[in-house]
């Protein structure tokens, strides 16, 4: 790097030689200019803690971004519920952080991590078997080798009446045969998946049906307003990603004229910005899901 001799007149040049051979001969610790390090070589203090400093940010940023999306991906996930077949256990509008671990593959780790089998009861976000790029959520009502049948809206599991279901809902409704006296392989429901009907016949035992190893039977705890195993079968082991465990936001959701939805989905969310805190749930924030 060459660096630029600061140029002076003949006067100045003389006087600054002069004083600097006499403090030379004073003081013999005194460096020779020629050896001097010229001040513009120098890092400025200021300089340096600002650069420091930026240093810092972009460490805690990258940190941040490590932890972020190690948690994204192997211990929580973001949903949001788009139907009311689980209502009122979970609401159009929820925002979910779903539990990627609680039912994972325990493997090695079974013994540092939270792993347990999947429950009846249990509330579960699956892919959904028919279009794997969907999910679903639903309670698990029926384990690998149990038997299962509705009778008149009520779940019998291995011909016991399933009690205590203050969860489940019934509004209102005509009845439904293939519905409500599931499984019924008289009556079918244009809502029901043709490849599932061809397997239901296979499984059906004495009027119940055998849910196969590795695989679950889901219903929505709106009965009445879900479709679910009854309707396109059972989930597989391996599509089950995980349980909801805490709604962190929630939101009514506006009447599509309200929302502008013949406008498009612009309109529509400038609407649901605009009308943020008041359409907001304050009292489902932050909920544990059960």
């Amino acid at each position: 790097m060459i660096m630029e001799e600061p140029v002076f007149n003949s006067e100045e040049q003389l006087t600054e030689g002069a004083s600097q051979a006499i403090a030379s001969e004073a003081d013999p610790l005194t460096v020779s200019p020629a050896l001097a390090i010229p001040s513009s070589s120098k890092i400025h203090p200021g300089r340096r803690v600002e650069h420091e400093h930026w240093l810092s940010v972009i460490q805690w940023l990258c940190g941040t971004i490590v932890i972020a999306v190690f948690v994204i991906t192997f211990l929580t996930q973001a949903f949001q519920i788009p139907s009311e077949s689980m209502e009122n256990t979970l609401l159009v509008g929820d925002y979910l952080l779903v539990d990627k671990v609680h039912f994972a593959e325990s493997g090695l780790w079974g013994h540092l991590l939270p792993y347990r089998p999947i429950s009846r009861g249990d509330i579960v976000v699956f892919r959904y078997p028919v279009r794997p790029t969907q999910h679903f959520v639903k309670r698990v009502v029926a384990l690998p080798g149990d038997r299962v049948h509705l009778h008149e809206g009520r779940v019998y599991v291995n011909g016991q009446l399933v009690q205590d279901q203050a969860y489940a809902g019934h509004n209102p409704r005509q009845y439904d045969s293939y519905r409500d006296d599931f499984p019924n392989d008289v009556y079918i429901s244009s809502d029901v998946n043709s490849t599932w009907w061809v397997q239901m016949h296979r499984t059906i035992r004495n009027g119940e049906v055998a849910v196969p190893a590795n695989q679950y039977f889901v219903l929505g705890d709106n009965r009445d307003h879900s479709l679910d195993s009854r309707y396109w079968g059972f989930v597989p082991r391996e599509n089950v990603i995980g349980r909801p465990l805490v709604i962190y936001w929630s939101m009514k959701q506006p009447e599509p004229s309200l929302a502008g939805a013949a406008d498009g989905k612009l309109s529509s969310l400038v609407y649901r910005l605009t009308h943020l805190l008041e359409n907001a749930r304050w009292s489902r924030s932050l909920r544990v899901v059960r």
